[in-house]
């Protein structure tokens, strides 16, 4: 038996149950993807009978939406970490937005999946819900504090703004900026293709060049 699983063997007998099974999830998820496990093997990785889940998971589903929403509450974090109420300045704090996207994707890969690549609906429980348009809120904020500096009539909608940046940094993070074997090659690092996507699509709005 190895040790990871007395440890939560350990945290069961403690009564952690749920956040033993929610470790398991992420340690197979990560192993063979959030499709690639069945509700009995979670069990089993826990070191549990095949029945012990259903105290606090309705079905397999339940638990990756766990997952997910402890993935999220990561992900507002680090995308909070890199606004960082907008200092320096809004600009800069807006590109390390997008770094911490891609920071994210690379060193929770497991969460991620659970996240983007289960195929749960985004509103498959309230808490889910909730925890994902928090995350949201840090780039549509961002988006609203940037466009703030352009004249009032040429600001472009933040929502509209927040959805085409949260599109560029998902895209360059599925394909190049991931933490697992998905991983695309590139001849530069993801950040510089996110940092030079971001800058061209700031000019198109009309924001000055940085000098």
């Amino acid at each position: 038996m190895s040790w990871k699983r007395r440890a939560r063997e350990g945290a069961y007998h403690h009564g952690n149950l749920k956040e033993a099974l929610i470790q398991a999830a992420r340690e197979l998820i990560a192993e063979k993807g959030p499709a690639g496990f069945t509700f009995a093997d979670a069990a089993r990785s826990a070191g549990v009978s095949p029945a012990a889940p259903y105290r606090h998971f309705r079905d397999r589903e339940a638990l990756l939406a766990d997952v997910a929403r402890e993935g999220y509450a990561r992900f507002e974090a680090m995308l909070s970490t890199g606004w960082a109420n907008g200092k320096p300045d809004a600009l800069t704090a807006f590109h390390n937005v997008g770094r911490a996207y891609l920071a994210f994707a690379r060193a929770e890969p497991a969460y991620y999946a659970a996240m983007f690549e289960s195929g749960l609906p985004p509103d498959a429980n309230a808490e889910l819900r909730a925890a994902s348009e928090r995350a949201f809120a840090v780039l549509r904020t961002a988006a609203e504090q940037l466009g703030a500096q352009l004249p009032a009539g040429k600001r472009p909608p933040a929502l509209m703004m927040s959805l085409h940046t949260w599109s560029l940094a998902h895209g360059i993070a599925s394909l190049f900026g991931r933490g697992d074997g998905g991983r695309r090659t590139l001849p530069m690092t993801a950040e510089e293709l996110l940092e030079s996507a971001m800058l061209i699509y700031l000019q198109g709005l009309g924001f000055p060049q940085k000098s």
